[in-house]
């Protein structure tokens, strides 16, 4: 961050733009004094030398420090007040004054402002830069003394503190303004004792920049919890990122601080100048912003909600049925990359449309928090209250919702609550000692990606995370939240060697605060937005995920409370299977019939997620052997497998029509291979045709979802056919209706393949058939409905004879 070039101006400017004297609107902003410097504040200059223009001035780190020696000076010589009947005030004492101009006073309202005391009212303002300060009222215009250093103070003969405000002259102007030290505490006894105990559930309406009307005054209030901290400073675009004149006030035990700042409107940007408990300051976004700049600019910006919802229907019907009983097929998102360059609003034009062609029921939003490198594809959140302003505001995110809504399409929003970066103007040491993070640093360092991970035994830090989970369901409606990195939040050692790690009180590798603040999380997200799901990306056999959090499993443990769980092993079995030629596969068999022997021991999800797709894994039909046409036909074969298995699906872009290429956050989507001028767009355009009759058929076949988590709902009829590369198996509905999935992993046509059958129905008809020739296959069928026959099969009385595409799987139901 560098400060502006110098102004030919004289010093001693009146701030004549934005609220710098908390008057107008917000001064215009560039990025060269975006967010203000990481640490420091604006250079003071010794009371011999005139001051400086507070836009040019330049910044350094080690402001704090000669603020407090000029403190320490002889008081600045006063200069008479022109106000009649204003007598000096008493000098403060030498060390209030010294840590309220070093910004290290927990009670600044007890020195600034209007006080009645024996003999009159004292007036005391600090306004750096200032020539002089006028109190205002009826029937009154006082001239304060000059104090020095920005003090202004006088002792007024009045029986009362009237309603009063300042008229503070500059250079070359003067503005009449309200005194933010007269105003009482903007927040209640509730939501400080809320607060205290880490119970607030709604911290987002304490804590952080509210507009609001306060007094019979409109302006902002402003909140932050740092309880390390000696003094904490509002800063921001409206006083030239200079917090010198707007100290912040203590509220007791909780380490919360608070000011209100009358005029200052929405569309503010603001930081918090914090003095660490050793005397230096750095500079701070809010933890609770619900909104900040453009990256690579830094700065919170106040904001308040004005979208007006229009997704009431589906909101009254979204808890209807219990998601692991209703049909959920995820097509996964990078906004930013999913049509580069457009904004919230222009994807709503487009995404809810392509989403409800393919038939899927939600998306899911890979991380939308705030954060300051792209390339993390936002898993590294240090903005967790605020949607990235990459593409919008936050309520222009609330209207790609509420779009996606009205098309009848859930959203999902990936949420990380394990971990966060290290970035210095944000929540790492955040009021100079470890705060959001463990004071362990063993506990503290994420061992794989360089950030910090919460330290979930806090209340305060838990509460600020179950308060985020709840935000994002009731703020902005979201359907699901899909939780990253579960594994490494449970585990003490995890990715740690030995000596790197201490077991937990009772010898154990679990992370105690870990599992109870995922159990809080999950219990207070169900209970208060019905129709909610929470999943669990969980790459380990941890017991009992999905399970309620009052069951105790075998492990000691209540389950974690999550509706669902990333089905991982059979992301990973399966895929393994299907890279292999088909001349290989019978020795890898079991890989795609394993998920059967544990698939009811959670909820499950089955991903192909952006995980599967980027650093050398190589796209899904790129994992594919043989040549174009049989990469293609595995491809679709696999999605079939996948659609008729137990378990919800997930597919990330692009694989809806076989990219070849990886993903890259860069461009996003291959786009292009879908344009009619291109020789191979037929290929492309032919799987993700298949790709929305599988939703298609899927949506309308209960026998596919209905018991995707009771063993009721699935019966192998050939689970053992190794030779063949075949897999036969049945789902039934909560009626007992079957359909009947037949998957052929070898590139060759069989005649007369036999597959053992329920008995009851008369003839099974062909529903799906993934080589139909409308998806780029071979188009071998079986047109005629399949009449069953007394030739017992696979352990069944009845069986029919059908034909087995090559590379292909097939979909039959009762005619």
């Amino acid at each position: 961050m560098t400060a502006r070039k110098p102004s030919s101006k004289a010093p001693d400017p009146a701030p004549t733009s934005s609220e710098a004297a908390l008057s107008a609107a917000p001064a215009e902003h560039t990025d060269a004094t975006a967010a203000g410097p990481a640490t420091g504040t604006l250079e003071p200059v010794e009371a011999s030398s005139p001051p400086p223009d507070p836009v040019t001035a330049p910044v350094t780190a080690n402001a704090p420090a000669k603020r407090a020696n000029r403190a320490a000076a002889p008081p600045h010589p006063r200069r008479a007040g022109g106000g009649q009947g204003v007598r000096p005030a008493r000098t403060l004492d030498d060390g209030d004054r010294a840590r309220l101009l070093a910004g290290a006073h927990h009670a600044p309202h007890d020195l600034l402002g209007a006080h009645q005391i024996r003999g009159g009212v004292t007036f005391r303002v600090l306004r750096p830069f200032a020539r002089s300060v006028t109190v205002l009222a009826k029937g009154l215009r006082a001239e304060l003394h000059e104090d020095g250093d920005g003090l202004f103070s006088g002792l007024l003969p009045m029986p009362s503190v009237p309603e009063y405000q300042l008229l503070v002259s500059y250079q070359d102007n003067e503005i009449e303004v309200q005194d933010p030290y007269r105003f009482l505490p903007a927040l209640g006894d509730l939501d400080l004792h809320l607060i205290g105990e880490g119970r607030h559930e709604e911290l987002w309406t304490a804590l952080g920049a509210r507009p609001m009307e306060h007094q019979g005054v409109t302006g902002t209030r402003f909140t932050v919890w740092a309880p390390n901290a000696l003094g904490v400073r509002v800063a921001g675009d409206f006083n030239y990122w200079d917090g010198t004149g707007f100290p912040m006030r203590s509220l007791g035990s909780t380490g919360v601080w608070e000011l209100f700042l009358p005029a200052i409107k929405e569309g503010a940007l603001y930081k918090f100048d914090i003095c660490r408990p050793d005397g230096s300051h750095t500079l701070r976004a809010d933890p609770m912003a619900r909104h900040a700049e453009v990256p690579p600019a830094n700065a919170s910006v106040v904001t308040a909600a004005h979208h007006v919802w229009r997704d009431q229907e589906w909101m009254a019907r979204r808890g209807d049925v219990p998601v692991h009983e209703a049909p959920l097929s995820v097509y996964e998102v990078h906004l930013p990359s999913w049509r580069p360059g457009l904004t919230y609003r222009q994807l709503s034009e487009q995404l809810p449309a392509y989403v409800r062609d393919l038939g899927f029921t939600h998306v899911e939003l890979m991380p939308v928090s705030e954060h300051p490198f792209g390339g993390s594809w936002g898993y590294q959140v240090t903005g967790f209250y605020a949607p990235t302003s990459r593409m919008g505001t936050p309520d222009d995110f609330r209207f790609l919702v509420d779009a996606l809504h009205r098309a009848g399409i859930g959203v999902i929003v990936d949420w990380v609550p394990a971990h966060f970066p290290r970035d210095e103007w944000a929540l790492a040491e955040f009021d100079g000692r470890p705060l959001y993070e463990h004071s362990d640093p063993q506990r503290a360092a994420h061992p794989d990606w360089g950030t910090l991970e919460f330290d979930f035994g806090r209340t305060e830090v838990r509460n600020f995370l179950v308060s985020n989970a709840t935000y994002w369901c009731e703020e902005f409606h979201i359907d699901g939240l899909r939780v990253d990195a579960v594994a490494s939040m449970l585990y003490l050692d995890y990715s740690r060697e030995e000596g790197e790690w201490s077991p937990n009180e009772h010898g154990g590798r679990e992370n105690l605060d870990a599992v109870a603040f995922l159990q809080e999380m999950n219990a207070t997200v169900y209970r208060r937005s019905p129709g909610v799901v929470t999943i669990a990306e969980e790459s380990t056999a941890w017991d009992g995920v999905t399970r309620a959090t009052h069951h105790v499993g075998p492990g000691g443990f209540g389950g974690l409370g999550f509706g669902l769980k990333w089905n991982m092993g059979w992301m990973h079995d399966s895929l393994e299977y299907v890279s292999k030629e088909p001349v290989h596969r019978k020795y890898h068999h079991d890989e795609m019939t394993f998920s059967m022997v544990y698939a009811y021991s959670e909820n499950y999800v089955l991903p192909i997620s952006h995980d599967e797709v980027v650093h050398g894994k190589r796209s899904l039909v790129s994992k594919m052997p043989g040549d174009w046409w049989q990469q293609r036909a595995n491809h679709r074969a696999y999605l079939g497998f996948m659609w008729s298995h137990p378990g919800k699906q997930l597919l990330f872009m692009g694989q809806e029509f076989a990219q070849g290429a990886e993903w890259s956050e860069g461009h996003g989507p291959d786009w292009w291979l879908l344009d009619p001028s291109y020789a191979a767009e037929s290929d492309h355009r032919g799987v993700r045709t298949l790709v929305s009759d599988l939703n298609t058929v899927y949506g309308a076949t209960p026998a596919l979802w209905q018991r995707d988590t009771v063993p009721e709902g699935f019966a192998w009829v050939a689970g053992d056919a190794a030779e063949d590369n075949v897999f036969a198996f049945l789902r039934f509905d909560a009626d007992g209706s079957p359909l009947l999935s037949v998957c052929n992993f070898s590139p060759v046509v069989r005649h007369d393949y036999r597959i053992g059958v329920p008995d009851g129905p008369e003839a099974w008809t062909e529903v799906l058939n993934t080589d139909a020739g409308r998806y780029g296959g071979s188009d071998v069928r079986n047109d005629e409905p399949l009449k069953p026959e007394a030739v017992p099969f696979h352990g069944r009385a009845t069986s029919v004879a059908l034909t087995l595409p090559p590379l292909a799987t097939v979909w039959f139901k009762p005619a």
